[in-house]
């Protein structure tokens, strides 16, 4: 029988980070993978105004400083710099930022739609990049992504948005994938309880060919593991102090345990907690979080070569 052999690339949480993505699609040359993996909370967390003057400025508030903007290539290099940091920019005249700041749900829906404009750039530069190479490319959601933004992942004529499925890989491998997660203080738009989750887990996995060969691409990490740690934090959101040190608990999931211990697959792919990269053995399964600094503009990622039954090499990599 003839070796498979199938290189893969995961990261995860980049919350909108343009340069970020562009990284992760050069991984594909760069680590000389074949299969590229998002897996979830692929959407930025705020959007920053930038005001049209009238006397031909601009004005901004961005990262702690305030911007008087005198050129549109001025404007063009803000833009970028945020995009690149996951913040969406919004180019507005004043009387349409006073309506916004005075109607919240006005404010929600321009921000989605922000959101949604970004995945569908980022899809379009795949497709731009990937298209026609021998690259698969999967990005599915997270917990923290909208609802509005399937319709689009599911839009993509190259990509593949796996959320809830079980894909072929190679001959070899399949993958399932989950992008919810656990409750958390934050009433993230994708969250279910542990039973939930478990059994749609359990769904996927019950159709796998070959459970010891598939990778699980969850979002959430096993609970109780170094994937998983995260700051305590109070009813406010903030961390949790003790003696000058902030606390910290284990964050994960049962279910995502529960089924890794249950179907013992290859390898686990997860995230959502940025805070905790590394690499855990649970039984024969190879648990994985890159982290996330995407703010910095660095991504965190895994690289893992397969071949037929076995997880052959893996490096942990940071760029």
């Amino acid at each position: 029988m003839s070796l498979t052999k199938t290189k893969f690339f995961f990261v995860t949480d980049v919350h909108g980070s343009d340069v970020c993505f562009r990284k992760f699609l050069n991984a594909s040359k760069f680590y000389n993978a074949n299969v590229l993996i998002l897996g979830g909370d692929i959407t930025g967390k705020s959007m920053v105004p930038i005001i049209q003057t009238g006397t031909g400025t601009y004005e901004c508030s961005y990262a702690g400083e305030s911007f008087v903007l005198k050129s549109k290539e001025k404007v063009d290099s803000i833009v970028k710099e945020m995009r690149d940091s996951g913040v969406y920019p919004k180019v507005m005249e004043k009387k349409e930022y006073d309506e916004l700041n005075s109607n919240p749900n006005a404010l929600h829906k321009v921000f989605n739609q922000l959101m949604v404009e970004g995945v569908r750039r980022w899809l379009a530069l795949a497709e731009e990049r990937l298209e026609g190479t021998d690259v698969s490319c999967y990005i599915s959601p997270g917990n923290d992504d909208i609802f509005e933004i399937d319709e689009v992942l599911n839009s993509s004529k190259y990509v593949i948005n796996p959320e809830r499925q079980t894909v072929d890989l190679d001959n070899e491998h399949e993958m399932i994938t989950l992008g919810y997660a656990n409750h958390t203080p934050w009433h993230s738009p994708r969250e279910a309880d542990e039973t939930v989750l478990e059994s749609w887990i359990e769904e996927m996995a019950s159709k796998l060919k070959k459970p010891e060969n598939s990778l699980f691409n969850i979002h959430v990490p096993p609970k109780d593991t170094p994937l998983d740690q995260a700051p305590k934090v109070s009813e406010d959101l903030k961390p949790v102090v003790t003696a000058g040190h902030v606390v910290m608990i284990s964050a994960g999931s049962i279910a995502t345990r529960n089924m890794i211990e249950k179907y013992q697959p290859l390898v686990g792919l997860h995230g959502h907690i940025h805070e905790s990269k590394g690499m855990v053995r649970i039984g024969r399964t190879t648990c994985f979080n890159p982290g996330s600094e995407y703010s910095e503009g660095i991504l965190r990622g895994v690289v893992g070569q397969l071949e037929d039954e076995k997880l052959k090499s893996y490096l942990l990599t940071s760029g």
